[in-house]
């Protein structure tokens, strides 16, 4: 059984973390390999338009898997300096190759997202919510720190506040709660999970590819450049945007008042 499913549909992937039986482990160096391939393989292919994440049976992603650190065994294996080597050889690809693809990401929360799998959902551009999800950043509670890029992604989606209360606490925190401090764009019922997370998919993939990366892009850009800097790194992309023929032809179907056909040139 594969660990990692990636199926299409169209213009539109979905990525499911298998292993339910380990509720969706993702500090497997087998499953970073075939994590991060899909992310590749989503980010090279110019049809593809956005991107949902998700995670078979009850569990969104458990994050690390607790027996292997308590054995030390897998990314937890050896000495200090053997543990720092395989964080960043592990699990912090993950949150490199979600902030890098250059296609629209969706998080698909369908049950618990815990530890590195709270991280992985908000490293997702957008995030929809069963109400049988629950978030939490629980790394206090094995006696460690967010080694994933927790500190850096967690602030920025739920405010410092928050994240705080949530990193110095490990507690988690309801579906709803998440929705009411603005970590999610919607909380629905379980069995509209998916199709919530499609439509919204389609809603994306109706627009110009080209214009959808760059745009992607920018906004990764404006986390950490000043605003000189994103506003040169605009123009420049702009300009470029204005020779596509998909430009052209989203300015025709304006104008025309028809359904646009965008080619990706």
């Amino acid at each position: 059984m594969s660990r990692i499913l990636f199926e299409r549909q169209q213009h539109i992937a979905t990525l499911t973390l298998n292993q339910p039986e380990l509720r969706n482990s993702i500090s497997e160096i087998e499953v970073v390999e075939e994590f991060i391939e899909c992310l590749n393989q989503a980010s090279n292919d110019p049809q593809l338009r956005c991107l949902i994440i998700t995670g078979a049976g009850t569990a969104f992603s458990s994050g690390g898997n607790i027996k292997h650190m308590l054995n030390k065994e897998g990314m937890f294996a050896g000495q200090a300096n053997d543990v720092r080597e395989n964080y960043g050889k592990v699990i912090q690809r993950i949150p490199l190759a979600l902030h890098n693809i250059n296609i629209p990401t969706i998080a698909a929360v369908n049950g618990p997202a815990v530890g590195a799998g709270c991280d992985l959902a908000m490293y997702c551009d957008m995030r929809i919510a069963s109400t049988k999800a629950s978030f939490a950043e629980s790394f206090i509670k094995v006696g460690i720190i967010p080694g994933d890029g927790g500190a850096w992604i967690l602030p920025r989606i739920a405010g410092y506040g928050r994240a705080a209360e949530m990193a110095f606490t490990g507690e988690a925190i309801s579906a709803e709660q998440a929705y009411e401090w603005g970590m999610l764009n919607k909380l629905v019922e379980p069995e509209q999970l998916m199709d919530e997370a499609l439509a919204l998919a389609e809603r994306i993939a109706v627009n110009p590819p080209q214009a959808l990366r760059a745009t992607k892009q920018l906004l990764r850009a404006g986390t950490t450049l000043p605003l000189d800097s994103v506003l040169q790194m605009s123009a420049a992309i702009q300009a470029n945007l204005h020779q596509t023929e998909d430009h052209i032809e989203a300015v025709s179907a304006l104008i025309e008042r028809r359904p646009a056909n965008f080619k990706g040139k």
